[in-house]
């Protein structure tokens, strides 16, 4: 394995495309950024979908996987990118811990966690509450309801780590459970779901927030337009409706597969 990673960051500004770019800069591993134009549908051109069939971001190429045929590795999915970082890159736990603890399989299960409930859950409901072009009701309290379960969760976790003295999901420090979650809890206004109802999910979301490497890894490949309008109805609005066309696009190419 070379001292120095060959990696380049397929990326755009979502909750899922900031969780790699927040572990690179944690581990202080060397990457390169290739933005990837959701709104021309760049993500599924023929040349990405090579690196990822899937059609989504963030996705990742390591050019020099320690691998025994020498070939560039391609990843797809966030919380498989996460969990080759940290055991490929993380020697020291700076993001995980030591594998085969209580704390590491206590932080498989909230990566899944995320990556089965919380964002799938969370991005059905950006979709019924700010994109469909017919609002069906059942949908957006199908969803806006499962998403305030699921954080109702969260909470119940984060109050139980904090009767132990720690402001993490897991143990002592933060990890790829609080990286994971991390992007979608600060946006959850953009579903509908109130953080007011989860104080302990706001303060947890504080704490991460003054880590010097999640601020940066957070504003790859750009910073967050809608972090800025977030509280701002009229604004808001207006970004889901120029944001909308796309979205149906992609859904109506997919639709053709």
């Amino acid at each position: 394995m070379s001292s120095q990673p060959d990696i380049t960051l397929y990326t755009g500004q979502t909750p899922n495309g900031v969780k790699i770019s927040i572990a690179l800069e944690l581990l202080s591993l060397p990457y390169k950024t290739k933005a990837i134009s959701l709104g021309k549908m760049e993500q599924k051109e023929p040349w990405f979908l090579e690196i990822n069939p899937n059609g989504r971001i963030p996705a990742l190429t390591d050019h020099s996987p320690p691998l025994s045929d020498g070939k560039p590795l391609h990843l797809m999915e966030s919380g498989a990118i996460l969990l080759y970082l940290v055991e490929t890159y993380d020697k020291d736990n700076k993001i995980s811990f030591e594998k085969g603890s209580r704390e590491h399989w206590e932080m498989v299960q909230w990566l899944v966690w995320q990556n089965a409930g919380l964002g799938p859950m969370q991005g059905q409901a950006n979709h019924f509450y700010r994109y469909a072009p017919e609002k069906i009701q059942y949908g957006i309290d199908r969803y806006i309801n499962e998403g305030r379960r699921l954080y109702g969760v969260l909470e119940a976790r984060l109050k139980e780590q904090a009767a132990k003295g720690s402001s993490f999901i897991v143990g002592d420090h933060i990890s790829i459970a609080d990286i994971t979650c991390f992007g979608w809890a600060t946006s959850a206004e953009w579903a509908g779901i109130e953080l007011s109802e989860f104080p302990e999910v706001q303060k947890w979301i504080a704490t991460i927030e003054k880590i010097e490497s999640v601020e940066t890894g957070r504003n790859v490949p750009e910073p967050s337009g809608l972090r800025k309008i977030m509280g701002d109805k009229e604004k808001m609005d207006a970004h889901a409706a120029a944001s909308s066309a796309w979205i149906m696009q992609g859904m109506k190419q997919d639709a053709k597969k």
